[in-house]
């Protein structure tokens, strides 16, 4: 497991992250003020969910989650992925944006009934409120974040 410091837009302090590869594997919270540290402040801002940090990162996350079922060979995942990490950036802070690799990771996939990529599930409070089926824009993906009035 990598790490990376990212600095507080709140209150400045420098704070250690654990990261697997460029992707960050949880929501960073600053260890001075609690406030959500921002992911983009280096390669991906998305996190990176495994079946192993599924529960962890979307079912107790106190913050949304939308969180985009994608594979490598996926043109329409590939496709959209620059709009995905376009999210995690515009709402970093108030949405939890996160990617999870069906190929790497199908037992979560499995659980969720996904059998078409792209898909983005929507959770709140750990449970599923919405799902978006293909590459849709990203007026789509906000209108529906907006429409749940998440944010």
């Amino acid at each position: 497991m990598d790490s990376r410091v990212i600095r507080c837009q709140k209150c400045g302090a420098n704070n250690r992250i654990k990261a697997e590869g460029e992707m960050i594997t949880q929501q960073p919270v600053c260890g001075q003020c609690r406030s959500l540290l921002p992911t983009g402040a280096k390669g991906s801002p998305s996190i990176k969910v495994t079946d192993s940090s599924f529960r962890q990162v979307v079912e107790t996350s106190s913050l949304p989650v939308f969180l985009d079922f994608w594979a490598g060979w996926c043109g329409p995942c590939l496709m959209i992925s620059p709009i995905i990490e376009e999210l995690a950036k515009e709402l970093a802070g108030k949405v939890v944006v996160a990617k999870i690799n069906v190929d790497e990771n199908p037992a979560t996939a499995a659980r969720f009934g996904v059998s078409s990529i792209p898909t983005m599930v929507i959770f709140n409070n750990g449970r599923e409120v919405a799902r978006l089926l293909g590459a849709v824009p990203k007026e789509t993906m906000i209108s529906k974040l907006q429409s749940l009035r998440l944010i």
